[in-house]
């Protein structure tokens, strides 16, 4: 039987501006909205963004395409201090 995932300590919390160091996004920042540490993922305003392909439905007649953001690694993000405008690896 498989053991429960253990819970990460992450260095970034609800509501701090973060940087993105490498990826697509890298040099961007955000706010984090959302974080799980189950998994050791955060889910960034304005960075990862993943396109999703929606079937037609009673709450989307159209279906379509939509584009919204995805939880990115928390391995990946520097914390932006609010006074000097710099993360602690730069």
């Amino acid at each position: 039987m498989n053991k429960p995932a253990k819970k990460q300590k992450l260095h970034v919390r609800r509501g701090d501006t973060v940087r993105a160091l490498s990826g697509a996004d890298a040099g961007k920042q955000g706010k984090v909205l959302k974080v799980f540490p189950k998994t050791g993922r955060v889910l960034v305003e304005g960075l990862n963004f993943v396109t999703k392909h929606l079937r037609k439905s009673n709450d989307n007649p159209q279906g379509g395409v939509v584009t919204k953001e995805a939880p990115m690694a928390a391995c990946k993000l520097a914390v932006v201090t609010p006074a000097e405008k710099k993360t602690d690896k730069e």
